[in-house]
């Protein structure tokens, strides 16, 4: 088991290491500026503002001193916005997009889990039919879509919650339905699928055989099985909740880190592009890493599999 963690672990390191170095490199390789764009600046002033941010030494110098610093936290100073770091930017933003993607992960969870059993211990019936069509919705609408969709029907038309901004509770009732939608459906539809596999298995039918009521043999025996692969889902649909909030919180006005990363792209801000780059993708690595380390701990087999093979 600390052996196979180790792995994990070394994985992780260089994983993230080839994304720092690819993103890096690809910044510096987009053409453009990010200190003219539409504006006329002298040319004594923007070889000062190069000086100023180091853009002006060698590109595998600039990239030592970006390791140097990243391996000490800093993500380096915003281009755009003078006088701020990229530090500044995620710890102001990430409270804000966390709050939006942990309510949604709360609400998506037990519903999908939800939806899915219930679909699957009624196959071929209604209750089936409709967890699998709201499933669909889900999956097919995209979440702009249904954003402005929530703020028509239930802003504009029926003055029940805010149209945007953020503050109280009623103002992440919205985006947190929006942004939740397609992680309840893949949730619902991979638990569904899942469950209808492991309730036609030997022991299920034997525990069925004795008498035991359908809903308990399903929740008490079956749903954990049905669950491993619901499990190795949570981790890209955690970093997918952070991440595809971007649109979301441009919707409804929401001071995250969505905001920011858009702004920076379309600045093209290098240091605030190359930060929320590597922020979220180890946002995404060590939400695999504690993915891995869950299923091992559900089913022990998988890890002595693997180190069987190793």
């Amino acid at each position: 088991m600390f052996s196979y963690l180790v792995k994990k672990a070394l994985i992780l390191l260089i994983s993230l290491w080839c994304v720092v170095t690819g993103t890096f490199f690809l910044m510096h390789a987009i053409p453009g500026d990010p200190f003219i764009g539409d504006r006329v600046i002298p040319e004594e002033v923007l070889k000062s503002l190069y000086a100023y941010f180091g853009l002006d030494q060698p590109l595998w110098v600039q990239y030592i001193k970006y390791l140097k610093g990243l391996l000490h936290g800093d993500l380096g100073p915003s281009i755009v916005y003078q006088g701020r770091s990229v530090n500044q930017f995620i710890a102001e933003g990430l409270p804000i997009s966390a709050r939006l993607g942990f309510q949604a992960l709360c609400l998506a969870i037990p519903t999908g889990i939800f939806l899915g059993t219930w679909a699957a211990m009624r196959q071929g019936k209604w209750q089936d039919k409709t967890a699998m069509i709201i499933s669909t919705i889900g999956v097919s609408v995209p979440n702009f879509v249904l954003s402005s969709l929530l703020q028509f029907v239930f802003s504009i038309k029926l003055h029940l919650l805010p149209v945007a901004r953020w503050g109280d509770f009623e103002h992440t009732i919205l985006p947190t339905l929006a942004l939740a939608a397609l992680p309840t459906a893949f949730i619902a539809r991979l638990t569904r699928s899942n469950m209808v596999e492991v309730l036609q298995q030997d022991y299920i039918r034997t525990a069925l055989a004795k008498g035991l009521p359908l809903y308990y043999v399903s929740l008490k025996h079956g749903l954990r099985n049905a669950l491993l692969p619901v499990i190795t889902y949570l981790g890209p649909v955690t970093t997918y909740i952070l991440t595809g909030s971007f649109m979301i919180e441009k919707i409804f006005a929401i001071p995250g880190l969505g905001q920011w990363m858009i702004q920076s792209i379309n600045g093209r801000d290098y240091p605030m592009i190359m930060g929320l780059t590597i922020f979220f993708s180890s946002f995404l690595m060590i939400s695999m890493f504690i993915v891995d380390i869950a299923y091992t701990l559900l089913d022990p087999r998988i890890s002595l599999r693997k180190e069987a093979h190793a």
